[in-house]
């Protein structure tokens, strides 16, 4: 399937990085469940996709393609393709940032999940039980850290 440069391009500029159809369907499920968020939280190191501020979780819904899923095997596959440095150096770039990003915000003091697109999609219930079940540990930690003090 060749396709040229201008489909290509129309194509790319339809790819937003926020409002996406993986984040809105886990914030409607968060919603729903009673949980209140931030959403593309720019005070915090790489604007988590959703922030739970009251529990110091931050949340990104990663798609598989921009931040390298299995990225051995894409890598192979870009090699192959059209403009593979343009997307190698991207990708890699991409996967960088999100890992100093994660290390900035555990310094913070916050928890950091990702989930890839095709789980949210698929899955979004044993995404929501990820999260209550981070929320738990959180708050069973912070009750250890009070008790502790005393």
């Amino acid at each position: 399937m060749l396709r040229d440069a201008k489909t290509i391009s129309k194509n790319m500029s339809k790819i937003h990085s926020k409002d996406t159809s993986i984040e809105i369907q886990l914030r409607k499920a968060l919603w729903h469940k009673g949980y209140r968020y931030r959403k593309n939280y720019k005070s915090l190191p790489g604007s988590p996709d959703i922030v739970l501020t009251k529990y110091k979780i931050a949340i990104f819904c990663d798609s598989e393609f921009f931040h390298g899923k299995d990225w051995e095997y894409l890598k192979l596959r870009l090699e192959k393709g059209n403009n593979p440095d343009y997307w190698i150096k991207k990708i890699e770039r991409n996967r960088a940032r999100d890992s100093e990003n994660d290390k900035k915000l555990l310094f913070l003091g916050y928890t950091v999940i990702h989930f890839w697109g095709s789980d949210i999609k698929k899955h979004t219930d044993e995404c929501l039980q990820v999260i209550e079940e981070t929320i738990w540990d959180n708050t069973l930690a912070e009750i250890n850290d009070e008790d502790s003090d005393m």
